[in-house]
Formats: structure tokens, sequence, C-alpha cells
């Protein structure tokens, strides 16, 4: 089932995946993006994960940001709007590619800084990327079939992380 929950073993292809991802994107988008960066659980080495890669394109402002919907559009990513956080504008991935998911955002889009925050502090602290690990397998077992209670799930852990972050 394509929607099931299933989390996986660190994959060491991961980074290479993502760098291709990349250039993809900065070839689209020239001067518009001037960050691409690995975000969420495939980000960080050693921790389990679904196996999507999760890609922020950093534009300079958000005045940027149709412009990037234009040129992403040119290789086959379809624009599905915010999703509820203002300013993060997500795509669907081309047709026949592997599933990943994209994001644009302005350098100073607050979500750009909890995601950066997150992916930095569990890749410098390997005990509480194994605490969310295995939270994420536990999860991913109770909630095969439910993606909303597996996100909702990771919701107090995420939290607790992001603050612990903003305090170090």
């Amino acid at each position: 089932m394509p929607d099931s929950v299933y989390v996986v073993d660190c994959d060491p292809e991961w980074p290479r995946r993502f760098e291709a991802l990349k250039e993809r994107a900065v070839a689209a988008l020239g001067d518009l993006a001037v960050a691409v960066e690995h975000v969420g659980s495939t980000a960080v080495p050693g921790l389990a994960a679904k196996p999507i890669i999760d890609l922020d394109v950093v534009v300079r402002t958000a005045a940027d940001i149709p412009l990037a919907i234009k040129r992403l559009a040119t290789v086959g990513y379809v624009h599905e709007g915010d999703g509820g956080i203002a300013g993060r504008e997500a795509f669907r991935w081309p047709a026949g590619e592997p599933r990943h998911h994209l994001y644009v955002l302005a350098r100073d889009n607050p979500e750009l800084r909890r995601h950066l925050s997150f992916r930095d502090y569990l890749r410098a602290h390997p005990d509480v990327t194994r605490e969310y690990g295995e939270l994420k397998r536990r999860l991913a077992e109770r909630f095969r079939d439910d993606r909303a209670g597996y996100t909702e799930g990771k919701t107090e852990f995420v939290a607790r992380v992001l603050k612990m972050a903003e305090n170090q």
C-alpha cells in the first residue's frame, strides 16, 4: 500500500539521492535558489526514517516564490500550495520519479529555521537520534495505515527537541 507508513534503517544512499534532487532543483531555479537544504529524517546519519527525501529550497524573499513555482513546473514539479504553513510552498514530485518532498521557502521563514534546528540538533546528539528512531518505529507499527496518527505521535518529541535546540 503506497500510503502506508513504514520506517527503515538509515540508508547510506540518502545523501546521494538528495544531491541528485538538489542538482535538478538548482538547474531549474538558477540564481533564485540561494540554498537547498537536506532536511527531515533522511538528513540525519544513523536515523531510521521513512525512505522519502525532504528538500527545503531557499529563496531570498517571499516575492521570489511565484517565479520559483513556474520554474519548478518546467521540470515536472506540481505546486500543491502551502499545506497550512504560510510561506512554505509544497510540491508533488515529478511523474515517474521516486517519491520525495520539495518545499520552497524564503530564507527568513520560521519553518526553515525550525527544520534546520531540528536536523542540526539530532546530528549533534546521537542519543536523541536513537530515541527518535525508536519512537518512529513504534509509531509506524501502531499507525501503519494512519499517516496523521503517525505524525501526531511525533509532535511532543519534536517540540521537546526544538526546545532543547533553542536552549543550547
